[in-house]
């Protein structure tokens, strides 16, 4: 894919605070055409969604009434990859030379409270504690460590550096660096998952000014792939209890690989990674899925730094999900403004050294979605 720029980015802070989604995504939306150097009325289509604060398409009457085309998308936790793409694609069709994607939420505190029949599935996977998500990812990473030989303080050392990225990070909502002995003493959700390895619902609101190669722009990144995939059969996912017969698939696999593809380039070739971490078991398992390592070989990589801001392959440098919280309609697109921010050479504390070029990002959600783009300098 060539020919698409991202002339501004911009994101909110994720901490808790007395803003609502709305205004969180009005916020971002006008910092991202600030940092583009443009004006509402310069947009000529938008694309945005929300899990829990909203439809999209209603931030016109505070942004301007101007009548473009908003499109309101809701994917999961890929809600702001989506929007991505289906931006991209209005660019590359000739719909517009510059469109908005944005995502955002504000969840109310305490845990998801999925609902089966919203899912597919029939009451008694509720009843049986199964839409409890903790209870899926311990179930899915205690798997994976007995097949991989990986041992649970590798979870816990990838916590640790989430909280140490966040510190370094103004806008993320855990600032507080933690220890590996303290996650690991955090207390047991779902074995071998503790308190402090998993994320937490939030809010927040991340945008993306993305604009054709024609388009004058003073500081851009090229999106070199942007994919979205949903799961085959043989996937486990998160609420698709089912898995046939047969090879294990994965979505984010497929995702990646497909992104890589469009790109023309591959794993080796990347500088900076964004991964998602609802979990610390997640980034483990994503970092094989995603094609940067084999299954088994994190526990090395880790334990050898390789994944910190220093490190050779540097992971979620603003903390990820588990620092930032999970804004669900959020995280895809701040995932690629911290992208954007590293290959600028703008992240300040957290800023990768040797002036990255090749930036990495990838989402996952129920129930087997993943959203996967590709930047370059």
């Amino acid at each position: 894919m060539t020919g698409v720029l991202i002339c501004g980015a911009a994101r909110t802070s994720f901490a808790r605070s007395e803003r609502t989604g709305r205004e969180h995504a009005v916020a971002a939306i006008n910092a991202a055409l600030a940092d583009a150097g443009m004006e509402w009325s310069r947009v000529g289509a938008a694309f945005g969604g929300s899990d829990a604060a909203g439809l999209a398409d209603t931030l016109v009457a505070d942004l301007g009434l101007t009548g473009l085309p908003f499109v309101n998308v809701k994917n999961g936790c890929a809600t702001g990859g989506s929007a991505l793409v289906s931006a991209v694609n209005a660019i590359r069709s000739g719909m517009a030379d510059v469109v908005v994607a944005v995502g955002f939420d504000k969840h109310p505190r305490g845990a998801f409270d999925p609902r089966p029949e919203d899912w597919g599935l029939d009451d008694a996977y509720g009843r049986d504690g199964l839409m409890v998500t903790t209870q899926f990812f311990g179930m899915k990473i205690q798997r994976y460590l007995h097949d991989h030989g990986i041992t649970p303080r590798t979870l816990a050392l990838v916590a640790e550096k989430a909280y140490r990225n966040g510190s370094l990070t103004p806008e993320a909502w855990r600032r507080k660096e933690v220890s590996a002995d303290e996650v690991l003493a955090s207390g047991l959700v779902n074995d071998p998952l503790t308190r402090f390895m998993f994320c937490s619902p939030g809010e927040g609101a991340a945008a993306v000014v993305l604009c054709s190669s024609s388009v004058t722009t003073r500081d851009p990144v090229t999106l070199r792939s942007a994919v979205v995939r949903t799961r085959r059969a043989g996937s486990f996912e998160v609420f698709s209890p089912l898995v046939d017969a047969g090879p294990l698939t994965s979505v984010s696999r497929d995702a990646a690989a497909a992104a890589f593809e469009q790109a023309s380039l591959g794993p080796s070739d990347v500088d900076v990674v964004q991964l998602q971490d609802t979990e610390s078991g997640a980034e483990v398992m994503h970092l094989a899925e995603c094609g940067f390592c084999d299954d088994g070989e994190q526990e090395k990589l880790i334990a050898a730094g390789a994944t910190e801001i220093g490190g050779t392959l540097p992971v979620n440098t603003d903390g990820g999900c588990i620092a930032n919280g999970e804004p669900i309609g959020a995280s895809g697109l701040r995932q690629v403004y911290e992208i954007v921010q590293q290959l600028r050479g703008r992240a300040g504390a957290r800023q990768v050294p040797g002036h990255p070029q090749i930036g990495f990002t990838h989402v996952y959600g129920a129930p087997g979605v993943s959203a996967c783009t590709v930047l370059s300098r």
